[in-house]
């Protein structure tokens, strides 16, 4: 099946997002909307969630769509988070959670689309419910489970560092 003009535009941006939160994980341990790569995740999200919405390989409004609404929703949270409670340390855990979920379920309809077209001819998946395909999305929650432990117990040593310097 080939892909529409939306289609593979989606796809780039949507890789750009998948780029910018790696690195954001990498260099920040989480996705920090201060940073450039933080910005490219939020921006290339947004627009990958919106595009979104005019693909659809199985005709009308399906799953897909609900996760694209569903990834606005989180990202325009913790953006608000990010931009009106700058001194909230709590809002800095539902913040660090809500991107980092974001990314996660815009990783479910990547690993679909991905493993039942890659590679071209010879899929590593014949549909979405291939053993591989929910195998590789168990690994994936369990990484996103474990990084998200890693960047609350990361944020609490933040926050008690900042109230410290408060005190002093």
């Amino acid at each position: 099946m080939s892909l529409s003009g939306l289609g593979i535009f989606h796809t780039i941006i949507g890789i750009s997002a998948i780029a910018g939160a790696i690195i954001g994980f990498v260099k920040y341990g989480k996705i920090n909307l201060a940073t450039r790569s933080g910005k490219l995740y939020f921006y290339a999200t947004l627009v990958t969630s919106v595009t979104a919405l005019g693909i659809s390989k199985h005709g009308g409004f399906n799953a897909g769509h609900v996760f694209s609404l569903f990834i606005i929703v989180l990202i325009a949270i913790a953006f608000f988070l990010f931009s009106n409670k700058k001194d909230s340390k709590k809002a800095r855990y539902f913040e660090n959670f809500l991107l980092s979920f974001s990314f996660f379920l815009s990783l479910v309809p990547t690993v679909n689309e991905t493993f039942t077209r890659v590679p071209i001819g010879h899929p590593l998946a014949k549909d979405i419910k291939d053993p591989i395909i929910g195998q590789t999305l168990l690994a994936l929650f369990i990484l996103f489970i474990a990084g998200s432990v890693v960047q609350f117990v990361k944020q609490r040593k933040i926050n008690r560092e900042v109230a410290s310097l408060h005190v002093e």
